[in-house]
């Protein structure tokens, strides 16, 4: 596949993800659309999925190979762990720990928050106890250090 098919087939997986055409998604799989790839704002396919809680189309990608940890969007989205937390979408936290989703991974290059901050910012008190379950530590403001701008 060259360059310029790649880059419109994840656009199309981005697309498919984000609005939960599971049947699309399949399809663009099928035909060698990378799970992995990025559209060009840096959105990959199980960020889109995650932030819609879509679990049956995140454990498609997943299925096909797409990393759990990857950060979207510039590193400016974050995790596809930190964007189910955020919202409170339980199954889809389950699938992407169950595919060995850091439960403390932090987004924006680990100086954001954590799937566990993110559920904690709404009423989610399953999403918060599945996390906690999967080892997801508390945040302690003593422990870690504070982060310093550079120079």
């Amino acid at each position: 596949m060259n360059a310029r098919r790649r880059k419109k087939s994840a656009r199309r997986l981005v697309d498919a993800a984000a609005f939960g055409d599971g049947d699309r998604i399949r399809a663009l799989l099928r035909a060698g659309a990378d799970p992995q790839a990025a559209d060009p704002e840096g959105t990959t396919p199980l960020y889109a999925a995650s932030v819609h809680g879509a679990t049956d189309n995140v454990l498609c990608l997943l299925a096909a190979g797409a990393p759990p940890d990857t950060e979207s969007g510039h590193g400016t989205e974050g995790t596809p762990l930190c964007a189910a937390a955020c919202w409170g979408h339980t199954g889809t936290v389950r699938a992407l720990l169950a595919y060995g989703a850091d439960p403390d991974l932090r987004e924006d290059h680990g100086t954001g928050r954590s799937p566990l901050e993110w559920a904690m910012t709404g009423p989610y008190p399953e999403t918060i106890a599945l996390l906690l379950a999967a080892g997801a530590q508390p945040h302690d403001p003593v422990a870690r250090p504070p982060v310093r701008p550079p120079l």
